[in-house]
């Protein structure tokens, strides 16, 4: 996963501090300590303004020599963790060390990281309306009813947080079964609401539609729910 130019410059600038992120994922990255502790120093002599630290350099502070430090810098370049740039000059092109590959894959771990969250939480929504079925419902949901819910959310697109809504309708209008929520999210897919807050509006909307619609000379307040099964708008 590519990240904007920006960003990388603000990383060679010194603006973002990537130790972090680099001592939390190296290990995944499958670059040993030895390794890890070289890419610092290469870092640290850049910040310092020494683009091209040489092997000798670098060896000279770690307890590695010369011949070793060569060795890590190939196998870095060849695993496309390192790369050689040129830099032009006022005379010559002068070469750097280059770690934005680096940088590109451990910001890809932090979005891999990130997109696996997401998805394990997104899975808890999941099994919660599960749940939340079989609580209005009072029994275990069967297989048959399991799948039908599932394609919902695998096939339809639905979210867990939209068919929860739907489910609260039915139970509004106390007409609880999945043949009438799947009415009501059709009818919601149909008229292209997709968000919580589009189903609130249209919800409200309609209510506030049937209390005007309700005769002013009558003395009972009578509540208009809506049946979605006799829509045909």
């Amino acid at each position: 996963m590519k990240q904007p130019n920006r960003l990388h410059t603000w990383i060679e600038q010194g603006n973002v501090n990537i130790s972090q992120l680099f001592f939390q994922f190296y290990k995944e990255l499958k670059i040993t300590d030895e390794e890890a502790m070289l890419i610092m120093h290469i870092h640290a002599y850049q910040q310092a303004g020494n683009p091209f630290p040489t092997p000798d350099e670098v060896g000279a502070r770690m307890m590695a020599t010369q011949t070793n430090v060569t060795t890590m810098l190939q196998k870095l370049m060849q695993q496309g963790f390192l790369a050689i740039e040129q830099e032009p000059g006022e005379d010559v092109k002068t070469e750097r060390i280059s770690l934005l590959p680096l940088w590109d894959r451990l910001l890809d771990c932090v979005y891999k990281e990130k997109h696996a969250e997401q998805e394990s939480s997104q899975k808890e929504l999941e099994g919660e309306i599960f749940q939340l079925f079989e609580q209005e419902f009072g029994r275990f949901l069967s297989p048959m009813e399991i799948e039908t819910i599932s394609m919902w959310m695998d096939q339809d697109g639905h979210t867990p947080a939209i068919i929860r809504m739907a489910l609260k309708e039915a139970v509004i209008s106390q007409k609880i079964s999945l043949r009438y929520v799947d009415r009501i999210l059709f009818e919601w897919k149909k008229k292209n609401i997709k968000t919580t807050n589009e189903v609130s509006k249209h919800a409200s909307s309609f209510r506030e539609k049937n209390i005007q619609l309700q005769p002013a000379a009558s003395n009972t307040k009578k509540v208009q729910f809506y049946n979605w099964l006799e829509d045909r708008n």
